[in-house]
């Protein structure tokens, strides 16, 4: 296997494998893959994929944002995928170990995630991530119109 980050045109082949999983096969509007295309060009994402026989068969979304308490950049998982078939054989590991890769070269010592299986909880638990007690989510969704925030 093969992993790697990418960007530009080669982001399209593993977020088909997000759009599969997490958007029932809906495709992602050509809008959003190029802010993702921005996104990553300017730093603030990358798109890691793991590939075999040089088909995508995993992705990781990592996400990069300053956060004032710490005084400088945190990680976080937005998404992480490994294609049925191709689970419990180390995709997923790898694509964690490339994680902790990638932060240690911006000086990035925290990584969250937000996981809601237990399957993934355990996965994440197996790979030394912790469950921070106390932490809540909290989230609200607004009412957008032809892609704008409407006014109420």
């Amino acid at each position: 296997m093969k992993f790697e980050a990418v960007s530009g045109e080669e982001i399209r082949e593993p977020l088909r494998l997000l759009e599969n999983s997490l958007r029932a096969g809906e495709s992602l509007s050509e809008e959003f893959v190029s802010r993702m295309r921005r996104s990553v060009e300017m730093g603030g994402i990358e798109v890691l994929v793991a590939r075999k026989d040089g088909r995508s068969i995993g992705v990781l979304v990592l996400a990069f944002r300053p956060s004032i308490s710490l005084g400088g950049l945190f990680a976080s998982i937005e998404d992480l995928y490994v294609e049925p078939g191709s689970r419990r054989r180390g995709a997923g590991r790898k694509l964690l170990e490339t994680v902790a890769e990638r932060c240690r070269r911006r000086g990035v010592s925290y990584v969250e995630v937000h996981a809601e299986e237990d399957e993934a909880m355990a996965f994440y638990a197996k790979l030394g991530y912790e469950k921070e007690n106390g932490v809540r989510v909290f989230s609200r969704s607004y009412p957008l119109c032809d892609g704008e925030l409407r006014e109420e």
